[in-house]
């Protein structure tokens, strides 16, 4: 698993997360481990990059139309996790100034705006890339704004269909059926949360807004409450919380900030992970245990922000 950071100077540096020489879990019990740690990937110097445009398959994370300060970009490169290099893959067919791509079937799905021609408005843009052959699909796929306002919209693939939610708007969700081509509605109310930490686990979208953990019943069309997470420590309504699918495992770090002590009076900022097991009991029930949590990292305050949680298979 990969984290991106974001330093004072404005450079990006990865971390992974990896367990410590000769640590091991309790079985049985929540274990406050120390065991886990988040190393840093030395000189690893990316190109611009922002969370939405991120995805991860298989030992590769893809950057897609990554830019700085959202300038239009139709650049895409691709991050070894095995090798720690970058390289170039196949640009997309059209510069991008807002991006969201998730992943469904090693297939990148990506939905964003770009400008529509000399008027200075938006329009959008809708690409399939697929990860085996590496080539973008060459059939264009319609989109127009009666499908929905892709600017600055949410992604997610859930229930083999590539579902995007609008931002600022009262519109609902849409939802592409790839096997049939076709946009759906797919309802106002998953719009809810999906813009607060989320990700997808086995098909099904988690979020998480003022620390309550939810899930998108796509069958009732509504978010219902993560039930247990017995054990799992209190944070902020305001602390900043990215969710990731760790091996079917729902992964979650979260910011703190503490006093410190000795020479270095003042605040120290404190990365706080946790691993939640996934088990559904009824058709409408999902519960969390809790496997472990414990800090992974510490840094001054003002020197890094969680932008981004990704899971790799190394």
């Amino acid at each position: 698993m990969c984290s991106r950071f974001q330093d004072r100077h404005t450079n990006t540096t990865w971390f992974t997360l990896c367990r410590k020489p000769d640590q091991t879990l309790t079985n049985g019990t929540i274990k406050k481990s120390s065991g886990y740690v988040l190393a840093r990937v030395s000189n690893l110097h990316s190109p611009p990059l922002h969370s939405s445009s991120l995805v991860a398959v298989g030992s590769n994370i893809y950057n897609i139309a990554g830019s700085s300060y959202l300038e239009s970009s139709s650049s895409v490169s691709i991050l070894d996790c095995r090798s720690h290099t970058w390289r170039e893959a196949p640009s997309l067919r059209e510069g991008l100034c807002s991006v969201s791509s998730s992943v469904l079937d090693r297939k990148i799905y990506v939905a964003g705006s770009c400008l529509d021609g000399d008027s200075y408005t938006y329009k959008n843009s809708f690409e399939v890339f697929d990860t085996e052959t590496q080539f973008w699909d060459p059939d264009t796929i319609t989109c127009s704004k009666t499908e929905g306002d892709f600017y600055g919209c949410g992604t997610a693939c859930i229930d083999g269909e590539f579902h995007v939610v609008p931002v600022g708007q009262k519109r609902e969700a849409v939802a592409y059926n790839s096997k049939e081509g076709r946009w759906d509605m797919v309802g106002q109310q998953m719009d809810h949360y999906k813009f607060s930490a989320s990700c997808e686990i086995q098909n099904v979208l988690y979020s998480c807004t003022h620390g309550v953990f939810r899930w998108y019943d796509t069958n009732a069309m509504m978010w219902r409450d993560l039930k247990g997470l017995v054990g799992l420590p209190m944070f902020g309504s305001g602390a900043n919380v990215k969710l990731a699918d760790y091996g079917g495992k729902l992964t979650v770090l979260w910011e703190e900030e503490l006093p410190s002590r000795g020479p270095d009076s003042g605040y120290k900022k404190m990365i706080r992970c946790a691993e939640i097991a996934l088990e559904r009991r009824k058709s409408c029930e999902i519960w969390g245990i809790v496997e472990w949590f414990g800090d992974v990292l510490t840094e001054p305050v003002g020197y890094v922000v969680l932008e981004k949680v990704l899971d790799v298979t190394l």
